[in-house]
């Protein structure tokens, strides 16, 4: 319970304080860059820390890394579906989803992940 407790808190404190610089920064694009994730990834890691230590952590924000680089694949081939092969977002969504579960296993595979 107090697990849970402190994941509100140190989240609920560190998306504020995200929401804040995304609603002070201009053009106001960046709100978004700046809500959930990066602030819900910190806090996860913030807790991390102090429960199982730097070394698992590390090896935990690579997994991070492996998943922002699968979305961004993921992104990049829904946007070239949908534009320049005209295809409708289900089939286009469905077949990138495939991109990034590759990419993902991939990155995983080949590097490593958790320890």
């Amino acid at each position: 319970m107090t697990e849970y407790l402190l994941r509100f808190v140190v989240g609920g404190l560190i998306v504020s304080v995200f929401s804040i610089l995304g609603d002070m920064l201009r053009p106001k694009s960046f709100a978004g860059l700046l809500g959930a994730a990066p602030s819900v990834a910190l806090a996860t890691l913030s807790i991390a820390v102090v429960q199982h230590g730097r070394s698992y952590v590390a090896a935990e924000s690579w997994t991070m890394i492996y998943g922002a680089l699968a979305l961004a694949c993921y992104s990049l081939g829904v946007c070239q579906l949908l534009m320049r092969f005209r295809l409708s977002a289900l089939p286009a969504t469905i077949v990138a989803f495939a991109v990034w579960l590759l990419v993902a296993f991939g990155l995983l595979a080949g590097f490593g992940g958790a320890a």
